[in-house]
């Protein structure tokens, strides 16, 4: 005799507070360290990051500090949706020991394919409904002597966010 069961899931909102619980703890364990993000950046960020990965929109965003057009201390969160089941590491252990004195905080944000598939007045209205308002710009670059480097995935109903900071060569 055989048996066969099938186990479907869908990712919900619930599982996107999830894992932008785990970018807030990151996001407030810089704060701790560089004084930056304020609280109030930390929650609109979050809140993006909730409506982004609900609506499959979010393909992957960095959190960080950077002189000129490179990242000093970053933290970068791509988004894999495949359905896979991996690790669900715990927050935290953020770069810490960056010199960040009167550098800018910045956060810089890539949508998915799914985000171009919708009208211009679709995004218009995802994007007033969010309180980050961003506008277009350059790529910051890894900053001179840093590489990224995955040290973290994040993992709720089949949607992962992979984890990167910079660190040094």
């Amino acid at each position: 005799m055989s048996s066969s069961y099938s186990f479907s899931t869908s990712f919900t909102r619930t599982h996107a507070r999830y894992l932008a619980s785990k970018v807030a703890a990151d996001l407030r364990q810089l704060k701790l360290f560089y004084g930056r993000p304020s609280d109030t950046q930390i929650d609109d960020y979050i809140e993006e990051l909730t409506e982004l990965l609900v609506g499959g929109y979010l393909a992957s965003v960095d959190y960080g500090f950077r002189r000129d057009n490179g990242w000093v201390v970053a933290v970068s969160y791509t988004v894999l949706a495949d359905g896979t089941f991996t690790t669900d590491d715990s927050a935290g252990r953020a770069p810490v020991g960056a010199d960040v004195a009167g550098e800018l905080w910045y956060s810089y944000l890539r949508h998915s394919s799914k985000w171009s598939g919708l009208t211009q007045r679709e995004q218009e209205q995802i994007e007033e409904s969010i309180p980050v308002k961003r506008t277009s710009a350059d790529e910051p670059e890894v900053g001179e002597g840093n590489i990224w480097s995955q040290d973290k995935v994040y993992t709720s109903s089949g949607t992962s966010l992979t984890r990167r900071t910079i660190r040094k060569k």
